[in-house]
């Protein structure tokens, strides 16, 4: 008898702490349910967003991956500081590519082991096309600041901040022909990039409608891009009295000096990659007086929120941001908008963040640092460019 009553009493314990368990764990479960509702509570302990980034930060392009690095650093320190994504806190970690689609696409590959959700990346063209066609694969969503290849967005994935070269190519003829800055139009351009290519392509389509003749069309290669004085004595026997240089920072600066060199002195007109040119190492400020670029950011604008964000920018890194910075800002604040749009927590699959992502981006509105902008499906943006020209080793905006 004995023996049955310590086996009833132990089936009853068993049953008992059973009862509980299953109890305890409902209870977890709508607990957990009731987090993952409530967006703008902490959530889940110790959730917190991930958002990688990649770019130049070692080699020729490091002006542009250093600014976009600090940038996203500069508005995650604002976001947290505010209390975060939907009441999540942000973490970030920044790869260098080297401007190298292959070390990109490893870059990428860290940064998924690292546990990112979203990529606010990368940072130039030919890298952005490559992780891209990784990351549509894992649907991560991925904006990126500063790739302006149209296939760069080609995926369903990836939306940019910046104008594509075409918009760039196409903008620029309408700017100089609206402001009747010149009419004889000479062009210098780097064929082997898909960068200057895609601007200049679109340029010479878009000349004639805008009353600009091109009457020099000069190009280099990567393998040939020191020496500029053939295609420079060109463009000053044709006439031209505007050059356009749609191109980067670093051949420019020593087309401008070998132009000064001969004596050639035209209007100079370049695009987004001509930004940073002024913190080039070594370069004499002087060359560039009178350069004029395309570009939806001017570092000496007298908006609030620009002169904000220069001066902590300036106070932080000891430097003025560059249109590359002021992308990356932006970027990073419509990630957040469009979070918050879709009522998204870091609990969530990287899946299931980037399918809503890819929605919400197209459905907010933006006033950045570049302008008021808003999405297409296609992934390109909608703002206005700007002007700016450099004086006295400074941009200064251009007013109409």
């Amino acid at each position: 008898m004995k023996k049955v009553l310590s086996a009833i009493l132990a089936a009853s314990m068993v049953l008992s702490l059973a009862a509980c368990g299953q109890q305890k764990s409902t209870e977890s479960k709508a607990s957990g349910e009731s987090k993952a509702e409530g967006q703008s509570e902490t959530g889940a302990e110790g959730a917190v967003w991930k958002i990688g980034g990649i770019g130049p930060v070692t080699g020729g392009a490091a002006v542009y991956g250093l600014s976009c690095k600090n940038a996203q650093q500069l508005a995650v320190d604002e976001i947290n500081a505010a209390g975060g994504i939907n009441g999540y806190k942000v973490e970030i970690e920044f790869d260098d590519d080297e401007h190298d689609a292959e070390k990109s696409v490893n870059a990428y590959n860290h940064l998924k082991d690292w546990g990112m959700q979203m990529l606010l990346g990368t940072v130039t063209s030919a890298p952005c096309i490559q992780v891209s066609n990784e990351s549509v694969k894992d649907n991560m969503f991925q904006l990126t600041p500063s790739g302006s290849a149209p296939d760069c967005i080609a995926n369903s994935n990836t939306f940019a901040v910046c104008f594509s070269d075409p918009q760039q190519g196409e903008k620029s003829a309408e700017y100089i022909g609206s402001h009747k800055l010149a009419t004889k139009i000479g062009i210098l351009y780097d064929s082997s990039d898909v960068y200057s290519s895609g601007i200049h392509d679109s340029f010479v389509e878009n000349a004639a409608k805008n009353g600009l003749e091109i009457v020099a069309d000069e190009q280099f290669t990567a393998d040939n891009k020191t020496d500029f004085n053939i295609q420079l004595q060109n463009i000053r026997n044709s006439g031209a009295e505007l050059v356009f240089l749609p191109f980067y920072y670093t051949e420019a600066a020593l087309v401008l000096k070998q132009s000064k060199d001969m004596g050639y002195s035209p209007i100079f007109f370049g695009c987004d990659g001509m930004d940073g040119i002024l913190n080039l190492d070594g370069f004499d400020k002087s060359l560039a007086e009178g350069l004029m670029l395309l570009t939806p950011f001017s570092a000496d604008a007298k908006d609030e929120k620009t002169q904000k964000f220069v001066a902590a920018y300036k106070e932080r890194f000891k430097e003025v941001p560059i249109q590359f910075a002021a992308d990356t800002y932006d970027g990073m604040y419509a990630i957040k908008e469009a979070a918050e749009k879709a009522n998204l927590n870091p609990s969530m699959s990287v899946e299931e963040i980037g399918k809503a992502m890819e929605q919400a981006i197209t459905e907010i509105q933006l006033e950045g640092l570049t302008g008021t902008i808003t999405w297409n499906a296609d992934g390109s943006p909608s703002k206005e460019p700007k002007a700016v020209v450099i004086k006295d080793g400074a941009y200064q905006s251009i007013e109409d």
